[in-house]
Protein backbone atom coordinates (compact mmCIF):
# COMPACT_ATOMS: atom_id res chain seq x y z
CA UNK A 1 0.00 0.00 0.00
CA UNK A 2 1.40 3.38 -1.02
CA UNK A 3 2.39 5.61 1.88
CA UNK A 4 1.91 9.36 1.52
CA UNK A 5 4.77 11.59 2.65
CA UNK A 6 4.33 15.34 2.94
CA UNK A 7 7.64 17.06 2.19
CA UNK A 8 8.10 20.51 3.73
CA UNK A 9 11.54 21.95 2.81
CA UNK A 10 10.87 25.24 4.62
CA UNK A 11 13.53 27.92 4.79
CA UNK A 12 17.28 28.47 4.74
CA UNK A 13 19.28 25.27 4.39
CA UNK A 14 16.06 23.27 4.65
CA UNK A 15 15.72 23.30 0.86
CA UNK A 16 19.28 22.00 0.36
CA UNK A 17 19.22 19.19 2.88
CA UNK A 18 15.74 17.98 1.94
CA UNK A 19 16.92 17.65 -1.67
CA UNK A 20 19.53 15.09 -0.56
CA UNK A 21 16.99 13.17 1.54
CA UNK A 22 14.62 12.93 -1.41
CA UNK A 23 17.34 11.33 -3.51
CA UNK A 24 17.59 8.55 -0.93
CA UNK A 25 13.84 7.99 -0.81
CA UNK A 26 13.76 7.76 -4.57
CA UNK A 27 16.61 5.24 -4.57
CA UNK A 28 14.91 3.11 -1.92
CA UNK A 29 11.98 2.56 -4.27
CA UNK A 30 14.28 -0.04 -5.87
CA UNK A 31 14.16 -1.87 -2.53
CA UNK A 32 10.38 -1.97 -2.51
CA UNK A 33 9.63 1.31 -0.76
CA UNK A 34 6.21 2.42 -2.01
CA UNK A 35 5.79 6.11 -1.26
CA UNK A 36 4.13 9.15 -2.80
CA UNK A 37 5.93 12.44 -2.14
CA UNK A 38 4.17 15.81 -2.19
CA UNK A 39 5.92 19.11 -1.41
CA UNK A 40 4.34 22.14 0.25
CA UNK A 41 5.52 25.44 1.79
CA UNK A 42 5.77 26.09 5.52
CA UNK A 43 7.42 28.67 7.77
CA UNK A 44 8.80 31.68 5.93
CA UNK A 45 8.12 29.94 2.63
CA UNK A 46 4.50 29.51 3.73
CA UNK A 47 4.24 33.21 4.53
CA UNK A 48 5.73 34.12 1.15
CA UNK A 49 3.32 31.80 -0.66
CA UNK A 50 0.08 32.32 1.26
CA UNK A 51 0.57 35.08 3.82
CA UNK A 52 0.86 32.80 6.84
CA UNK A 53 3.46 30.31 8.13
CA UNK A 54 1.11 27.32 7.98
CA UNK A 55 -0.99 27.67 4.81
CA UNK A 56 -4.37 25.94 4.73
CA UNK A 57 -3.30 23.72 1.82
CA UNK A 58 -0.18 22.62 3.69
CA UNK A 59 -2.20 21.77 6.78
CA UNK A 60 -4.67 19.75 4.71
CA UNK A 61 -1.78 17.87 3.07
CA UNK A 62 -0.04 16.92 6.33
CA UNK A 63 -3.32 15.76 7.88
CA UNK A 64 -3.78 13.29 5.03
CA UNK A 65 -0.16 12.13 5.00
CA UNK A 66 1.27 9.04 6.72
CA UNK A 67 4.45 10.92 7.63
CA UNK A 68 5.95 14.39 7.26
CA UNK A 69 9.55 15.23 6.34
CA UNK A 70 10.52 18.76 7.38
CA UNK A 71 13.65 20.75 6.59
CA UNK A 72 13.79 23.87 8.77
CA UNK A 73 11.97 27.15 9.31
CA UNK A 74 13.07 30.70 10.00
CA UNK A 75 15.17 33.53 8.66
CA UNK A 76 16.21 37.08 9.55
CA UNK A 77 13.93 38.56 6.89
CA UNK A 78 10.90 37.45 8.89
CA UNK A 79 11.95 38.74 12.32
CA UNK A 80 9.93 41.96 12.09
CA UNK A 81 6.66 40.19 11.33
CA UNK A 82 3.99 40.06 14.04
CA UNK A 83 4.37 37.03 16.26
CA UNK A 84 1.54 35.02 14.73
CA UNK A 85 3.09 35.35 11.26
CA UNK A 86 6.65 34.33 12.11
CA UNK A 87 7.96 31.06 10.62
CA UNK A 88 8.23 29.35 14.00
CA UNK A 89 4.46 29.62 14.45
CA UNK A 90 4.12 27.29 11.48
CA UNK A 91 6.21 24.68 13.25
CA UNK A 92 4.27 25.03 16.50
CA UNK A 93 1.04 24.86 14.51
CA UNK A 94 2.07 21.56 12.91
CA UNK A 95 2.84 20.06 16.30
CA UNK A 96 -0.43 21.25 17.79
CA UNK A 97 -2.75 20.48 14.86
CA UNK A 98 -1.33 16.96 14.40
CA UNK A 99 -1.08 16.30 18.17
CA UNK A 100 2.59 15.35 17.84
CA UNK A 101 3.14 15.12 21.57
CA UNK A 102 6.20 12.84 21.72
CA UNK A 103 9.50 14.21 20.45
CA UNK A 104 12.29 11.64 20.18
CA UNK A 105 15.79 13.08 19.95
CA UNK A 106 18.60 10.53 19.84
CA UNK A 107 22.10 11.75 20.68
CA UNK A 108 24.48 9.16 19.26
CA UNK A 109 28.21 9.69 18.86
CA UNK A 110 29.50 7.90 15.81
CA UNK A 111 32.92 6.46 16.72
CA UNK A 112 34.39 8.16 13.65
CA UNK A 113 33.45 11.57 15.13
CA UNK A 114 34.79 11.12 18.66
CA UNK A 115 37.44 13.78 18.03
CA UNK A 116 34.79 16.25 16.83
CA UNK A 117 33.04 16.31 20.21
CA UNK A 118 33.70 19.26 22.48
CA UNK A 119 34.39 16.80 25.32
CA UNK A 120 37.27 14.38 25.83
CA UNK A 121 37.00 11.17 23.87
CA UNK A 122 36.93 8.97 26.97
CA UNK A 123 33.94 10.94 28.29
CA UNK A 124 31.79 10.60 25.17
CA UNK A 125 33.00 7.47 23.36
CA UNK A 126 30.04 5.11 22.92
CA UNK A 127 27.46 7.79 23.76
CA UNK A 128 23.89 6.73 22.93
CA UNK A 129 21.10 8.72 24.62
CA UNK A 130 17.43 9.03 23.72
CA UNK A 131 15.77 12.21 24.94
CA UNK A 132 11.97 12.01 25.01
CA UNK A 133 10.52 15.52 25.05
CA UNK A 134 6.86 16.36 25.61
CA UNK A 135 6.03 18.57 22.64
CA UNK A 136 2.49 19.96 22.70
CA UNK A 137 2.12 21.21 26.27
CA UNK A 138 4.04 23.25 28.80
CA UNK A 139 5.08 26.87 28.64
CA UNK A 140 5.26 27.03 24.83
CA UNK A 141 1.52 26.44 24.54
CA UNK A 142 0.13 27.43 27.95
CA UNK A 143 -2.52 30.14 28.31
CA UNK A 144 -2.77 32.93 29.30
CA UNK A 145 0.27 34.48 27.65
CA UNK A 146 1.23 37.85 26.26
CA UNK A 147 2.65 41.28 27.04
CA UNK A 148 0.65 43.69 29.15
CA UNK A 149 0.98 46.96 31.02
CA UNK A 150 1.02 47.06 34.80
CA UNK A 151 -0.82 49.73 36.79
CA UNK A 152 2.37 51.82 36.91
CA UNK A 153 2.64 51.75 33.11
CA UNK A 154 5.56 49.31 32.98
CA UNK A 155 5.24 46.46 30.51
CA UNK A 156 5.61 42.83 31.57
CA UNK A 157 5.65 39.61 29.61
CA UNK A 158 3.91 36.50 30.94
CA UNK A 159 3.64 32.84 29.98
CA UNK A 160 1.91 29.93 31.67
CA UNK A 161 3.55 26.59 32.45
CA UNK A 162 0.80 23.98 32.79
CA UNK A 163 0.55 20.19 32.44
CA UNK A 164 -2.39 17.88 33.04
CA UNK A 165 -2.06 14.37 34.46
CA UNK A 166 -3.05 12.83 31.11
CA UNK A 167 -0.34 14.74 29.26
CA UNK A 168 2.36 13.56 31.66
CA UNK A 169 0.97 10.03 31.66
CA UNK A 170 1.11 9.58 27.89
CA UNK A 171 4.63 10.98 27.41
CA UNK A 172 5.83 8.88 30.34
CA UNK A 173 4.50 5.71 28.73
CA UNK A 174 6.32 6.51 25.49
CA UNK A 175 9.56 6.94 27.44
CA UNK A 176 9.09 3.77 29.50
CA UNK A 177 8.30 1.75 26.35
CA UNK A 178 11.49 3.01 24.70
CA UNK A 179 13.50 2.26 27.84
CA UNK A 180 12.17 -1.31 27.81
CA UNK A 181 13.68 -1.75 24.33
CA UNK A 182 17.02 -0.24 25.33
CA UNK A 183 18.94 -0.38 28.61
CA UNK A 184 15.87 -0.30 30.90
CA UNK A 185 17.00 2.95 32.54
CA UNK A 186 14.86 6.10 32.55
CA UNK A 187 15.74 9.47 34.06
CA UNK A 188 12.86 11.92 34.44
CA UNK A 189 14.01 15.54 34.47
CA UNK A 190 11.99 18.19 36.30
CA UNK A 191 12.29 21.09 38.75
CA UNK A 192 10.11 19.69 41.52
CA UNK A 193 11.94 21.64 44.23
CA UNK A 194 10.46 24.95 43.05
CA UNK A 195 7.64 24.25 40.54
CA UNK A 196 4.27 22.76 41.47
CA UNK A 197 3.81 21.55 37.90
CA UNK A 198 6.99 19.53 38.35
CA UNK A 199 5.67 18.07 41.59
CA UNK A 200 2.69 16.73 39.63
CA UNK A 201 5.01 15.61 36.80
CA UNK A 202 7.14 13.56 39.18
CA UNK A 203 4.12 12.01 40.91
CA UNK A 204 2.55 10.89 37.63
CA UNK A 205 5.84 9.49 36.30
CA UNK A 206 6.23 7.51 39.53
CA UNK A 207 2.70 6.11 39.18
CA UNK A 208 3.29 5.04 35.56
CA UNK A 209 6.59 3.50 36.64
CA UNK A 210 4.71 1.04 38.84
CA UNK A 211 3.64 -0.69 35.61
CA UNK A 212 7.24 -0.94 34.37
CA UNK A 213 8.98 -2.77 37.20
CA UNK A 214 11.92 -3.75 34.98
CA UNK A 215 12.85 -0.14 34.27
CA UNK A 216 15.18 1.61 36.72
CA UNK A 217 13.55 5.03 37.22
CA UNK A 218 15.48 8.02 38.56
CA UNK A 219 14.70 11.73 38.87
CA UNK A 220 16.97 14.72 38.35
CA UNK A 221 16.51 18.48 38.56
CA UNK A 222 17.00 20.13 35.18
CA UNK A 223 19.95 22.28 36.23
CA UNK A 224 21.80 19.21 37.51
CA UNK A 225 20.83 17.27 34.38
CA UNK A 226 22.45 19.94 32.21
CA UNK A 227 25.61 19.71 34.28
CA UNK A 228 25.64 15.90 34.24
CA UNK A 229 25.24 15.82 30.44
CA UNK A 230 28.55 17.63 30.20
CA UNK A 231 30.24 15.93 33.15
CA UNK A 232 29.24 12.26 32.64
CA UNK A 233 26.79 11.86 29.75
CA UNK A 234 27.08 8.09 29.49
CA UNK A 235 25.20 7.69 32.79
CA UNK A 236 22.01 8.36 30.79
CA UNK A 237 20.11 5.96 28.57
CA UNK A 238 16.61 7.43 28.15
CA UNK A 239 15.61 10.84 29.49
CA UNK A 240 12.04 12.19 29.62
CA UNK A 241 11.14 15.79 30.31
CA UNK A 242 8.76 18.63 29.59
CA UNK A 243 8.76 20.79 26.49
CA UNK A 244 11.13 23.65 27.34
CA UNK A 245 13.58 21.52 29.33
CA UNK A 246 13.76 19.02 26.48
CA UNK A 247 14.39 21.80 23.99
CA UNK A 248 17.43 22.96 25.96
CA UNK A 249 18.83 19.58 27.02
CA UNK A 250 18.61 18.01 23.55
CA UNK A 251 20.61 20.88 22.04
CA UNK A 252 23.19 20.44 24.80
CA UNK A 253 23.39 16.72 24.02
CA UNK A 254 23.78 17.58 20.33
CA UNK A 255 27.15 19.16 20.91
CA UNK A 256 28.41 16.03 22.66
CA UNK A 257 28.05 14.21 19.34
CA UNK A 258 30.40 16.51 17.45
CA UNK A 259 27.85 18.66 15.65
CA UNK A 260 24.20 19.59 15.81
CA UNK A 261 24.26 18.73 12.11
CA UNK A 262 24.29 15.04 13.04
CA UNK A 263 21.08 14.86 15.08
CA UNK A 264 17.73 13.74 13.66
CA UNK A 265 14.40 13.82 15.46
CA UNK A 266 10.92 12.34 15.34
CA UNK A 267 7.70 13.90 16.62
CA UNK A 268 4.95 11.29 16.99
CA UNK A 269 1.24 11.21 17.68
CA UNK A 270 -0.59 8.44 19.56
CA UNK A 271 -0.70 6.27 16.41
CA UNK A 272 2.98 6.68 15.41
CA UNK A 273 2.25 9.13 12.63
CA UNK A 274 5.21 11.43 12.76
CA UNK A 275 7.02 14.50 11.57
CA UNK A 276 10.74 14.00 11.01
CA UNK A 277 13.31 16.77 10.95
CA UNK A 278 16.92 17.62 11.80
CA UNK A 279 17.17 19.66 14.98
CA UNK A 280 19.69 22.21 13.70
CA UNK A 281 17.36 24.86 12.28
CA UNK A 282 17.54 26.92 9.09
CA UNK A 283 21.11 28.24 9.53
CA UNK A 284 20.62 31.35 7.37
CA UNK A 285 24.32 32.23 7.67
CA UNK A 286 25.27 29.27 5.46
CA UNK A 287 22.12 28.94 3.37
CA UNK A 288 22.84 28.76 -0.33
CA UNK A 289 26.54 28.05 0.14
CA UNK A 290 26.28 24.30 -0.36
CA UNK A 291 28.11 23.44 2.85
CA UNK A 292 25.25 22.36 5.16
CA UNK A 293 25.49 18.88 6.66
CA UNK A 294 22.62 16.73 5.27
CA UNK A 295 23.29 13.76 7.57
CA UNK A 296 20.80 14.77 10.29
CA UNK A 297 18.09 14.95 7.64
CA UNK A 298 19.15 11.65 6.11
CA UNK A 299 19.08 10.06 9.57
CA UNK A 300 15.63 11.60 10.09
CA UNK A 301 14.52 9.65 7.01
CA UNK A 302 15.82 6.51 8.72
CA UNK A 303 13.72 7.34 11.80
CA UNK A 304 10.69 7.87 9.55
CA UNK A 305 11.19 4.46 7.98
CA UNK A 306 11.53 2.90 11.43
CA UNK A 307 8.70 4.57 13.35
CA UNK A 308 5.99 5.51 10.81
CA UNK A 309 6.53 3.43 7.68
CA UNK A 310 7.35 0.06 9.29
CA UNK A 311 10.52 -0.41 7.25
CA UNK A 312 13.22 -1.16 9.87
CA UNK A 313 15.47 -2.98 7.39
CA UNK A 314 15.63 0.09 5.13
CA UNK A 315 16.24 2.29 8.18
CA UNK A 316 19.19 0.08 9.12
CA UNK A 317 20.45 0.34 5.56
CA UNK A 318 20.60 4.14 5.78
CA UNK A 319 22.27 4.07 9.21
CA UNK A 320 24.91 1.67 7.86
CA UNK A 321 25.50 3.82 4.76
CA UNK A 322 26.11 6.91 6.90
CA UNK A 323 28.63 4.99 9.00
CA UNK A 324 30.48 3.82 5.89
CA UNK A 325 30.71 7.35 4.52
CA UNK A 326 32.19 8.55 7.79
CA UNK A 327 34.61 5.60 7.71
CA UNK A 328 35.87 6.91 4.38
CA UNK A 329 36.78 10.23 6.00
CA UNK A 330 34.25 12.42 4.23
CA UNK A 331 33.26 15.43 6.32
CA UNK A 332 31.18 18.56 5.90
CA UNK A 333 32.76 21.68 7.49
CA UNK A 334 30.91 21.30 10.80
CA UNK A 335 32.51 17.90 11.48
CA UNK A 336 35.80 18.42 9.64
CA UNK A 337 38.87 16.88 11.27
CA UNK A 338 42.53 16.61 10.39
CA UNK A 339 43.25 13.96 7.78
CA UNK A 340 39.68 13.95 6.43
CA UNK A 341 38.28 15.22 3.13
CA UNK A 342 35.96 18.20 3.27
CA UNK A 343 32.86 17.91 1.11
CA UNK A 344 29.70 19.93 0.54
CA UNK A 345 26.03 19.16 0.96
CA UNK A 346 25.53 17.49 -2.42
CA UNK A 347 28.78 15.48 -2.25
CA UNK A 348 27.87 14.13 1.19
CA UNK A 349 24.37 13.21 0.08
CA UNK A 350 25.63 11.48 -3.03
CA UNK A 351 28.24 9.58 -1.00
CA UNK A 352 25.49 8.15 1.24
CA UNK A 353 23.44 7.37 -1.86
CA UNK A 354 26.38 5.48 -3.36
CA UNK A 355 26.74 3.39 -0.18
CA UNK A 356 23.11 2.28 -0.41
Amino acid sequence: MTKKIAVLPGDGIGVEIIAEALKLLDALKNDGLDVELTEAPVGGAGYDAAGKPLPDETLALVKQADAILLGAVGGPQYENLSRELRPERGLLGLRSELELFANLRPAILYPQLADASSLKTEVVAGLDIMIVRELTGGIYFGEPRGIRKKDNGEREGFNTLVYSESEVDRISRVAFDIAMKRGKKLCSVDKANVLEVSELWREVVENVGQEYKEVELSHMYVDNAAMQLVKWPKQFDVMVTKNMFGDILSDTAAMLTGSIGMLPSASLDANSKGMYEPIHGSAPDIAGKGVANPLATILSVAMMLRYSLDQPALADKIDTAVGRVLDKGLRTPDIMAQGCKEVGTVEMGEAVLAEL
